[in-house]
């Protein structure tokens, strides 16, 4: 497992590349935890707390302006790189609806298979700590009548003020639709500002996930004070039950192979095996691409398939992006209290779906806040929780990367075998 994660310039044309100190934020966070645990019952806990949780409440302020912003580059840079695929030809197309089935699939497999697996598999109570990151007062989610009116915004200002995600969602998709309809003057002229506001905001993130073994720290150190040593077992069930929905979509992949690429399951769990072995031990799509195209080869893939579908996978697919993001933030309203309405689930996939086209060019450190705080603010699920769960992104994030490798070596089997029909 890597020490840091950095963005991929290959994927996104002029994205800057981001160092960050993946394992001291965990550092962080265990330290935190341990700190206050030890601090529990300490005459001295009220005065450590009050020094910490400004430190902590900063930091997760400073992570979360630069949300909307960053959201709106990507997607718009995301959404324009897909249109222009899909002017690639048959197979290109073929791809992308595929790729569009499977990301509103996995999405409707999260809001089927995570309140299932809490209700087997129940939130510890000590989970309750983690909410102790900040103000977690949910917010109103509004009936039938007025969600369907809400998915457009008269004044896309006010809508940003209000952090309304979804209809800045709407925007942004529409914005990048259009886009591409322009001369190719102005629509390069307006990728380019995209992207500067893209590089932008990537830096200021970028400084704020530095400062992340600190804020998470002190977010910690008020949870463990509050749950003690159980906080530990919080986590371990947070990162077990969301990996096991990604662990839906690594098995969607094989059976895939199966129907589509007519691709037995003994036969291509052969084959993935030093491409998934790349995939966990770099936790990247990118670095696992030779040993795809060498699995592809193995299957009989033809060659002028892989060498085409596979990179393009990689650039603007992401499979495990809907449906573990999803079960991140369906955790989160479990604990918080929220209870979600069917309208609301529909809005957390359509926000899913369209938040994994622009994220797929980003560390997991980054996509893991960029992609579900907007899904939680759509949904109307306190985002605070987050400050304390990507200190541990990095272990569900090897089932991401195992589960998005396997999915697209079957990606690209359906496509190998669908143009020779």
């Amino acid at each position: 497992m890597p020490e840091t994660t950095k963005t991929r310039t290959e994927n996104s044309g002029d994205l800057i590349s981001i160092r960050l100190p993946v394992w001291w934020t965990f550092g962080g966070l265990v330290a935190g935890l341990l700190a206050g645990w030890a601090l529990a019952d300490n005459a001295l806990l009220d005065t450590v707390l009050a020094a910490a949780q400004p430190v902590g409440s900063l930091w997760l302020r400073a992570l979360q302006m630069t949300i909307i912003p960053l959201v709106a580059a990507l997607l718009i840079l995301g959404i324009t790189q897909m249109a222009q695929a899909a002017s690639a030809g048959k197979a290109a197309r073929l791809m992308l609806g595929l790729v569009f089935g499977l990301l509103v699939l996995g999405g409707v497999v999260a809001v089927l298979a995570m309140p299932a697996l809490l209700a087997i598999f129940p939130i510890p109570a000590s989970a309750s700590g983690l909410l102790a990151a900040g103000n977690t007062q949910a917010q109103q989610v509004p009936v039938i009548g007025d969600f369907i009116t809400s998915l457009i915004a008269p004044n896309i200002i006010a809508a940003a003020a209000e952090t309304a995600m979804l209809p800045l969602t709407i925007f942004f998709a529409m914005f990048a639709l259009a886009m591409v309809r322009l001369p190719g003057e102005q629509r390069e002229t307006l990728l380019r500002f995209f992207r500067a506001l893209a590089n932008t905001m990537l830096t200021i993130i970028g400084w704020v996930l530095w400062a992340a073994p600190v804020g998470v720290f002190a977010l910690a150190l008020g949870v463990a004070a509050r749950s003690g040593g159980g906080a530990f077992a919080a986590l371990g069930h947070y990162i077990l039950t969301v990996s096991a929905v990604g662990t839906c979509v690594l098995l969607g992949a094989y059976l895939l192979a199966l129907l589509a690429g007519r691709i037995s399951p003994l036969r291509f769990a052969r084959a993935m095996i030093p491409a998934q072995a790349v995939a966990i031990s770099t936790q990247s799509s990118l670095a696992s691409l030779p040993a795809m195209l060498a699995s592809a080869g193995t299957l009989g893939i033809r060659e002028r398939t892989a060498d085409f579908v596979l990179p393009l996978a990689v650039a603007i697919f992401r499979a495990t992006s809907p449906a573990m993001n999803l079960a991140v933030v369906i955790y989160i309203a479990a604990l918080a209290g929220v209870e979600l309405s069917p309208m609301m689930m529909v809005a957390g996939i359509a926000v899913a779906f369209i938040i994994s086209i622009g994220s797929v060019s980003l560390p997991g450190s980054i996509s893991f806040v960029v992609s579900i705080g907007p899904i939680a603010i759509a949904m109307g699920v306190p985002v605070e929780p987050l400050a304390l769960l990507v200190a541990v992104e990095m272990l569900p994030d090897i089932m991401r990367t195992l589960a998005n490798v396997t999915m697209n070596v079957a990606v690209t089997a359906a496509v190998d075998r669908s143009t020779q029909d």
